[in-house]
């Protein structure tokens, strides 16, 4: 709806042309007149404007009016032309509003204001002149410019950075997906001194960490909250949402599990980070749309990375199975097997972009990471890759796995958490998962309550080059949820039970491992809780190489040892701008023939997928995987 129809147009324009006459009582002498131009928001849907903001392309000053608070900004740092514009303030301001709103936005009906704002006072023009003369007199970030918000009825002021958002129909630039750009070249480089793959610390990222959390305007939501009832890990969770379908927001969640608030806060927003550049492309135009016969040997075929059984496509006449002469969207992606680039559906690594009816399988952000180099995040999405497949076997092959003993581990903190989680009612079990066919070691983790009560059971896994790693990776998962899952078990336990006693109601992510939450499904976990017999230290669980002092080094060594099993490694950048800017690199890697996780009873592409078969050969387990 254009804001010039609104009943309270007058009134913007009212207040701009008063603090614009009231601004030069706060600046410096000779600083000369701004143009201040004002404008409601929360009356339209803000992603669908493709017009260029009021005043863009001069040095104007917005301000943003929402009911009872204006939004000053963006302002850049003085002389410097802003990286950011109003309408992506906007959009960012929209994109992490409530559900109520959001809907009402973007589906519903256009907004009638009931009347004018009732705080636009003469003494609101003085605190937004005093405020707007303070903020161009600061020295902003060039990269990210400052945004001012002032609540109208308590005077209230916080500041915070908005970063730019690519997809602005205004001051965004949308890049090609070319074949070029997909290339990835295994350049030197060496790790650090200290060991491990991350090649920079989280202290080093330098992220900006109040433009990417924040009520006004941050990228992957508007807060990241401590989890302080936790006795076990120091955890810090957030959320953003995105349209899934017409009518309907996803949420997507992201968490930092570690031993320290601060940490957990960084951990979290990284993961944060990778999920929004992995649920949608950010800043691409648009993909290449053409069926897999026109396309040939240049595409990757979705079918050998598993598909829906018949049944399942019968049942959901809304999702469209995949077919080789059906035109569907692209993206280029990169084997570091064949050195080539090649193209891969869209659906199988963004996986909430397109419509439902598009999404033949709807992937997860497995096989997705985030690292501070290109090499560092394949490393960290092909372990994980490596660690749902091998956990998937165990479980639907009910494979009896060698036990690991934690008094072994290296790692005073290790031992330190598995003490921690005894003390309060849980035994952490470690087994070792690695499978034949892959090269990495893998770690499954059990905590499994003492007494049998509610919260019965936690599963989580880890992967990569260090057997340290891996098992502290799974460690971390199950030190945070099996303490959650008490008590999300007693409130939920009507239902769980009733998840228990029919896996096709088991529909959700969330309803994978707290199912395992009921007592009553330890005995499809038998095969892996039985009597511990001798158990296996953890330096016993070896890569297939030796890892060196190179992380390229080491990537060639997986890739080779996988290529010599017949699987392919295929790595496509989602990287988005915003990630860029910081020095990150988010990737997509895919190893078609390794079995995927699904979520729902009913999707599951392990069961009819060949190397279940060639893997098992006997009876599987007819319950659902407990991954989290």
């Amino acid at each position: 709806m254009p804001t010039d129809t609104l009943p309270w147009a007058g009134a913007c324009a009212a207040l701009a042309e008063s603090i614009r006459r009231e601004l030069p009582r706060h600046l410096p002498a000779g600083a000369g007149d701004r143009l201040v131009v004002v404008a409601p928001l929360g009356v339209r849907d803000e992603l669908t404007v493709t017009l260029p903001p009021a005043g863009f392309g001069t040095p104007a000053v917005p301000v943003l009016l929402t009911g009872r608070s204006a939004i000053v900004g963006p302002l850049a740092a003085r002389g410097r032309p802003s990286p950011a514009c109003q309408r992506c303030l906007a959009r960012r301001w929209q994109l992490i509003r409530p559900d109520f709103l959001r809907n009402g936005l973007e589906c519903g009906d256009p907004a009638v204001a009931a009347g004018e704002p009732p705080l636009l006072t003469a003494f609101t023009v003085t605190r937004l002149a005093a405020l707007i003369a303070a903020g161009l007199q600061q020295d902003a970030d060039g990269a990210y410019p400052f945004v001012y918000a002032l609540d109208l009825a308590t005077a209230a002021t916080t500041r915070t950075r908005l970063v730019p958002d690519p997809d602005c129909p205004a001051c965004g630039t949308a890049r090609a997906d070319t074949a070029e750009a997909a290339v990835v070249d295994l350049v030197p480089s060496p790790k650090p001194p200290g060991g491990g793959i991350r090649q920079r610390t989280l202290g080093e990222l330098d992220l900006p960490v109040d433009a990417l959390v924040n009520p006004v305007c941050g990228v992957v939501g508007d807060g990241a909250v401590p989890i302080m009832v936790l006795p076990s890990t120091a955890s810090v969770n957030g959320s953003f949402a995105l349209r899934s379908g017409v009518n309907q927001l996803y949420d997507v969640h992201w968490g930092g599990h570690t031993n320290s608030y601060g940490a957990s806060r960084l951990v979290g927003i990284l993961e944060g980070l990778e999920r929004h550049a992995g649920v949608s492309p950010r800043g691409l135009r648009a993909p290449l749309r053409a069926s897999l016969d026109e396309l040939g040997a240049e595409a990757l075929d979705p079918r050998g990375c598993g598909v829906y059984s018949d049944a399942f496509y019968a049942a959901e006449p809304q999702v469209r199975p995949f077919a080789p002469d059906r035109p569907i969207d692209w993206v280029w992606g990169w084997s570091l097997r064949d050195e080539r680039a090649v193209l891969v559906p869209l659906v199988l690594t963004y996986y909430h972009h397109a419509p439902k009816a598009e999404r033949f399988v709807q992937e997860c952000s497995n096989g997705c990471a985030s690292g501070s180099s290109l090499l560092e995040a394949v490393v960290c999405g092909l372990s994980e890759l490596v660690e749902r497949d091998a956990f998937l076997l165990s479980w639907y092959g009910e494979v009896a796995l060698p036990e690991i003993d934690p008094a072994t581990s290296t790692r005073a903190e290790t031992r330190m958490m598995v003490d921690r989680l005894r003390m309060y009612g849980y035994e952490p079990r470690f087994f070792d998962a690695r499978t034949a066919t892959t090269p990495l070691p893998v770690v499954a983790a059990v905590a499994e309550r003492v007494d049998g009560g509610v919260g019965a059971l936690s599963f989580g896994a880890g992967a990569g080059l260090d057997p340290e790693d891996a098992l502290a990776s799974a460690l971390d998962e199950i030190a945070t949820d099996s303490l959650l899952l008490r008590r999300r078990t007693e409130r939920d336990l009507p239902r769980l039970r009733a998840l228990a006693s029919d896996f096709d109601l088991v529909r959700a992510l969330h309803d994978h491992p707290m199912v395992y939450g009921v007592p009553e499904m330890r005995k499809y976990a038998e095969f892996l809780l039985g009597p511990r017999d001798r158990l296996v230290p953890v330096d016993a669980l070896r890569p297939w190489i030796e890892p060196g002092a190179d992380l390229a080094e080491d990537l060639r060594g997986c890739v080779a040892a996988l290529a010599g099993e017949g699987f392919d490694v295929i790595v496509v950048n989602q990287t988005s701008p915003e990630q860029r800017a910081m020095g990150l690199h988010t990737v997509s890697v895919l190893v078609p023939g390794l079995v995927p996780i699904d979520f729902g009873w009913r999707r599951q592409r392990v069961l009819s997928m060949p190397r279940l078969r060639e893997s098992v050969g006997g009876a599987l387990n007819p319950a659902p995987h407990p991954f989290p």
